[in-house]
């Protein structure tokens, strides 16, 4: 059958093209319209001429194949796509908002802008890794901001969906991204881990906060290979009021072995998002790059053609939540040591495990209330004290341990908006004795469990023989 022509006016499949918005190597995005009261769409049509490099096709059957099992906020809504037997093209719902491309011309970026760009970005990751899909090619031109905020991630020609069939990785025995932005793991041929996301936004917030790129523009393969021994400079080199803290996440995101990374994208972006509470180790300090001898040590260690240990994205995840523990500093001593008791259950079987204690203070709708106690010190700081002292017996690594105390009139909706906005995965909270009050009002450990998003497991101390 013959091919359409692709000209305004073209209509595919019920699509009509009406104004061509970008023309890249690989392939041509198209504003269409199909019916009065449609949203706002794109198609997506390949480039496929003579010479064109066989990847582009095997990257757009990828495409097919993993848009449409894809849902939520931080991905194009899918609405259609051709096969090759006519034109093959993917119909998506058009982004209102604008890649970061543009930015790039504004860097360096406010500190303070940058990790939030982070925050939204690895919050997007984290979404997408838990539909069991690796991006690989994290980069400026492939995120969208939404109206709302919300970072969108594009263009899945190069992904990896842990249910389906790798056709990049059965049919081409060479590396894929893009240069500045590929991790070590890529470039060693190991498509399926998805803290390689981690490394490509760790570029990424390199770049932003400080105008260069970590690893430079070289796109041989040769260039790109010196990352697997040649760390970047640190960045506080670069600016010399780079913040430490900022500095430490950054690192850790462009170690060259996965492990050494955050675990999860739900645990950058909750670094990100907690600046003060980032503990700082000898990353946060470096103002040089490794010496001679221990690049050449490395680099001789460093066998190129051996893949690391391929992780599934999502046993990976399920390895490293981040636990949550709603703490009432006075309740019951019985009923918090239960709580205690659970949580370091849980923790003992998921080492990578990162906990957050948190604790409300209660604030009044109308009256004034005061920060201090009667005694003159602070609620704040009393509290934080007290939920240290509370987690001290679990003998965490700082690294996996996080205070909060949040001060709202109702401590259940405080509650669930931090479970929220921090991703949490498994909330554990206290449940008080049932009291008259309780019984018409309703306790804040049953409006948590009714209305979280995430698993909840409510507490109680054992029953007094």
């Amino acid at each position: 059958m013959v091919k359409p022509t692709l000209e305004p006016g073209t209509v595919i499949d019920g699509f009509r093209l009406e104004e061509l918005i970008h023309r890249g190597g690989m392939a041509e995005l198209w504003r269409v319209t199909r019916a009065v009261g449609d949203p706002p769409m794109l198609m997506k049509v390949p480039l496929i001429k003579e010479g064109s490099d066989p990847a582009t096709i095997v990257g757009f059957e990828m495409e097919q194949m993993i848009m449409p099992r894809l849902s939520g906020p931080h991905v194009p809504k899918f609405i259609a796509a051709g096969d090759f037997a006519v034109q093959p093209h993917i119909v998506m719902e058009r982004i209102g908002g604008t890649s970061l491309l543009p930015r790039l011309k504004e860097l360096p970026l406010p500190y303070a802008e940058v990790a939030a760009l982070g925050v939204k970005i690895a919050t997007a990751l984290d979404a997408l890794h838990r539909q069991h899909v690796v991006h690989l090619d994290i980069k400026p031109s492939n995120i969208v901001l939404r109206p709302t905020g919300e970072a969108v991630l594009l263009d899945y020609g190069l992904s990896h969906h842990a249910q389906l069939p790798d056709l990049m990785q059965e049919e081409f025995r060479v590396p894929f991204g893009t240069a500045p932005y590929m991790s070590p793991e890529q470039l060693k041929g190991d498509r399926t881990d998805p803290r390689s996301d981690q490394f490509a936004l760790g570029v990424l917030l390199y770049f932003f906060s400080t105008g260069v790129r970590p690893f430079g523009e070289g796109e041989t393969l040769r260039a790109m290979r010196r990352r697997l021994w040649r760390d970047p400079e640190p960045p506080r080199k670069l600016r010399a009021d780079y913040p430490p803290w900022l500095q430490e996440i950054v690192l850790r995101c462009l170690e060259v072995e996965p492990s050494w990374r955050y675990p999860t994208a739900a645990q950058l972006a909750f670094a990100l998002g907690h600046p003060d509470q980032v503990k700082l180790t000898q990353r946060s300090e470096r103002m040089s790059r490794d010496s001679f001898r221990v690049v050449m040590r490395r680099r001789f260690n460093t066998d190129l053609k051996q893949a690391s240990r391929k992780a599934d994205v999502t046993a990976q995840l399920a390895s490293a939540p981040i636990v949550a523990a709603a703490v009432d500093i006075s309740a019951d001593a019985s009923l918090n040591e239960a709580l205690r008791v659970t949580t370091r259950r849980i923790l003992a079987t998921l080492p990578a495990a990162r906990l957050a204690c948190l604790n409300v203070n209660r604030v009044h709708r109308l009256a004034l209330d005061t920060t201090l106690d009667q005694s003159g010190h602070s609620k704040q700081i009393d509290r934080l004290v007290a939920l240290r002292a509370w987690a001290e017996p679990l003998k965490l690594d700082g690294a996996r341990l996080t205070v909060h105390v949040l001060e709202a009139v109702d401590p259940a909706d405080a509650i669930l908006d931090f479970a929220r906005s921090n991703t949490i995965d498994h909330l554990l909270i206290g449940a008080r004795d049932p009291s008259f009050t309780r019984s018409l009002l309703g306790s804040v450990s049953a409006k948590v469990a009714a209305e979280a998003g995430c698993s909840v497991t409510i507490v109680r101390p054992p029953r007094a023989d």
